[in-house]
This record gives structure tokens, sequence and C-alpha cells, in this order.
């Protein structure tokens, strides 16, 4: 068993929570499970007693246009999924947590600030030995129409026209890529053609961190804040008051650092760019580095 959440010197730790923190809590009608997955065939496979399910492609994009889900589909997904406004919902995934660090961030954007990630993930639990069910909680409990507020665009999100801005004036961008896709070598994941972009590269001035060096490579487990200063900081040279965008290829590597930057090492001002390369790659006579 590795550090305890609460002694890694996080900025916010109680958006980290533990396998046995979420053991000790099944079944707790104030907390709602929830598993985002990359790989659809787990969750049916088996899942956390009571967890359900969000599908990202499903559950969290616009159903015609490339974008998040609206106000509208946030409170039918809520509702769906059995959650209120003082539901504590508990993400967890597949990938380093990758995708649940996605849910994580669209959560945020509309608001619920009761929303917390299990360290660790699925790989974390099944380590453990911990139980898995293959029962669908398909009737979740009712509660109270949920209505959020108007998705936050503004502060936690970047858009194509505020990343040419952001570069202009200066500021730090962080390529959560592997060293493969920043340098051009790679346009797509050979198992993702539809991500994939005209050109290779990096956005001008960008500083390539991959965005699994936040985890524990034995564990998958968030690294101490020490170690992760050391990374972002030291290496990186990212400042706590910078105004910081990240990105990736579709923006989910790249939520999970904007949760690293702003929950565990306290950063005040980052935004992730979710059209990230799949756009810029494709957009016509925006800068481009290799």
């Amino acid at each position: 068993m590795g550090v305890p959440v609460a002694e890694r010197g996080y900025a916010h730790p109680e958006v980290l929570v533990s396998t046995a923190w979420v053991a000790e809590r099944l079944g707790d009608p104030a907390v709602r499970v929830v598993e985002c997955s990359e790989d659809p065939l787990l969750y049916p496979a088996g899942h956390l007693p009571g967890a359900v399910e969000v599908d990202w492609r499903r559950d969290l994009c616009h159903p015609l246009r490339r974008d998040l889900l609206d106000r509208e589909g946030f409170e039918a997904l809520a509702g769906r999924l059995g959650i209120d406004r003082d539901t504590a919902v508990v993400l967890y995934g597949d990938g380093g947590n990758q995708w649940a660090a996605y849910a994580f961030w669209v959560f945020r954007l509309f608001g619920h600030e009761r929303t917390m990630l299990m360290d660790g993930g699925r790989r974390a639990w099944q380590r453990e030995g911990r139980e898995l069910s293959r029962e669908d909680p398909s009737a979740p409990r009712p509660c109270a129409r949920y209505r959020p507020p108007e998705r936050d665009d503004c502060r936690l999100r970047a858009f194509r026209d505020g990343v040419l801005e952001h570069l202009a004036a200066g500021r730090p961008l962080v390529d959560v890529r592997s060293p493969e896709e920043f340098s051009g070598e790679r346009r797509a994941a050979p198992d993702r053609p539809e991500e994939g972009a005209l050109v290779g590269g990096h956005i001008p001035g960008a500083r390539n961190v991959p965005w699994e060096r936040a985890l524990d490579p034995e564990t998958g487990a968030f690294r101490p804040a020490a170690e992760l200063r050391e990374v972002y900081g030291g290496e990186a040279g990212l400042a706590s008051a910078d105004e910081v965008v990240v990105y990736c290829r579709i923006g989910e590597r790249s939520a999970h650092t904007w949760f690293v930057l702003t929950y565990l090492l306290g950063y005040e001002r980052v935004r992730n760019y979710d059209g990230s390369w799949t756009e810029w790659g494709n957009l016509v006579g925006v800068p481009v580095e290799r």
C-alpha cells in the first residue's frame, strides 16, 4: 500500500479518494460511483458494485456536432444516473483514469462541486482483489430534477481563438501527448484513425509533459505533490501563478493533466483545450512546430 492521499501534500486532497474510502461507502445513498472507461467492454464484464456507467462518446458529447453535451443534456444525464445537486460523485476508469478525469472536468464545467476521482482507478481496485459485479443498476434511486448552471466554458475550457491569443501573449502551453506525437512522428493512434491530423507536430513553444508522468508506474496512483512539482515546476518550468493551456489529441489526456495542475498542485488558471491536435493539426494557416 502506498502513501495515503492525505499525506501526499496535495492542494485539494478532498477530490481524490482511495479504494478503501469507496469500498466503505458502496451502497451509501449520498454517493454515486460512476465508471467512465475507454474500453466499452469493461463495465459489463465487471464493475464496482452499484456503479453506473458513463460512456464518453454517448453521454458526454453533443449528438450532432463536435462539442460537449449542453445544459439540457447534462440535466438528462444526471437524472438517468440518479444524481442530484447534493450527490457525491466518485469517478473511476481504466487507462490511468484519463477518461474518468475527462468526465470529472465535464462535471465541473456544469458546476457539480461534489465530484471526486478514485485514486488508481480500476487497476487499483482489481489489484487489491476487491469485488466486481456484473449486475446492472438500471434503475438508480429517483432524485429531484437537477437544474445545473450553464456550462463554464470561459474559466475551465480553451477554444481555438483563445489558444491563438494565448500563444501570441507568450503564455505557457503543455502538450501531454507522447514524444512521438509531439515531434510529429505519429499523427494518430494506430487504433484511432479518426483522431488523426493532416499535419504532425505541436503548437509552437508548447512543453511536452506526457500525461502519465503524473502517475506511479507500478500502482497507477497519483505521485506525491513534491514529485509532481518537480515534473511540472522544475522540469517544465510552470509557476503556480501562470495561465496555462493544456492539450492532447481530443482532450481526455489533457483533462487528466488539468486535474493534476488544478487540484493536486493548486494552479488556479488552467484551461483544457479539448479541440486539441485533431483540430489544430487540421486547421489552415495556424503555426506548427516540430
